[in-house]
């Protein structure tokens, strides 16, 4: 922290796509500055072509070198880049993909080395990413091993609702047998922890679908629910954990259930984002629960169809900046509170007497 402000880092994702408009129109926003610090690992030159095809006049980044210098009033951006890269908007090209990493590098060698306090990822393009380096099916896969964790989820969150899920970017065809007792209940620890420590929820309530339609019928149209579901969400709950389900996706988010628990188990990724972003799109953020630092992204990709029109809605961004916040609070109040606040010593027997 900076004169007792979180210290945001933000990767700046694909150039090529809306990731600098939204980052740009959310610190917009004067009143940021007043919690935060915003610090952008990207390029300023990059910054400026975004500023021009969006005719934004009345914003600039503060050039800094490092974190430690960044002006507590002001955007700051931290050049990462050669000055010869080349923006295509709206395009996939290796040369976005190469900027996409060196800033998400950059941001998290930082991150790990405390000179911010949390991170925030704009988004990138899965495809042109990869590399040597960057050998990950996403951000979640990449951070996860860049964290001390073993484990992390990919958590789901808007106002109303919170959706995990046990598979990530997993093909369909592979999501049946990587459905064990150990990943879900690894996901459930993380879960309920997670909203314990990190949305200040004193008893969390979960919900957990199940993998087949409706729930597999009982055995009729899938054993998966049967032998290794109901006997986990049972292990779960001797542990304290208190998780509900199997239930049928289709129904549960289709009625108002969702509504009374504190946060929802998918099985797989489109189980649980689809209905998500039908109901939350604009607004849903992708929080890593269970990492060592804390990560939030927007919930939406790179769009590339609209890159540079002036089209694309910053209140996603502008929620993952407000929650990676929130979430620093309350894990630092939850260490406070966590603590012993008694010192323990041993009683010798002239002390007894």
């Amino acid at each position: 922290m900076i004169q007792n402000k979180i210290v945001v880092g933000i990767s700046h994702g694909d150039i090529n796509g809306i990731s600098y408009e939204v980052i740009i129109k959310s610190l917009m926003d004067s009143r940021i500055f007043d919690f935060c610090i915003p610090v952008v690992y990207g390029s300023a030159k990059v910054a400026a072509y975004h500023r021009k095809a969006l005719n934004i006049a009345n914003f600039s980044f503060n050039n800094i070198k490092t974190a430690n210098e960044a002006n507590i009033k002001r955007a700051n951006i931290i050049n990462c880049l050669d000055d010869n890269v080349r923006v295509e908007l709206g395009k996939s090209t290796t040369i976005a993909g190469e900027a996409s990493l060196i800033s998400l590098e950059n941001a998290v060698k930082d991150l790990k080395e405390g000179k911010i306090d949390v991170l925030v990822t704009a988004p990138i393009n899965k495809e042109n990413i990869q590399s040597e380096k960057f050998n990950f099916p996403g951000h979640t896969e990449y951070l996860t091993k860049e964290s001390n964790s073993k484990e992390s989820l990919m958590l789901m969150v808007s106002e109303n609702l919170k959706v995990g899920v046990v598979t990530t970017h997993l093909p369909i065809s592979q999501v049946p047998e990587a459905i064990t007792e150990e990943a879900i209940l690894g996901k459930l620890r993380i879960m309920n922890k997670s909203l314990i420590q990190d949305f200040k929820i004193r008893k969390p309530k979960i919900a957990v679908m199940g993998l087949n339609p409706h729930a597999g019928d009982n055995g009729l149209l899938g054993k998966e629910e049967t032998e290794v579901i109901i006997p986990t969400i049972k292990k779960a709950n001797e542990e304290g954990i208190l998780a509900l389900g199997p239930y049928p996706a289709d129904g549960f988010f289709g009625s108002d259930n969702f509504k009374k628990f504190d946060a929802v188990l998918a099985m797989y990724h489109d189980q649980g984002l689809v209905p998500f972003k039908a109901l939350a799109f604009d607004a849903g953020i992708n929080y890593t629960a269970g990492l060592d630092f804390i990560r939030t992204s927007p919930g939406h990709g790179t769009a590339f169809e609209i890159a540079g029109m002036n089209k694309a809605s910053e209140v996603s961004f502008r929620n993952a900046l407000y929650l990676a916040c929130d979430i620093y609070r309350n894990r630092k109040e939850y260490l406070e509170i966590s603590k012993d606040p008694l010192k323990h010593s041993e009683l010798s027997e002239k002390d007894s007497e």
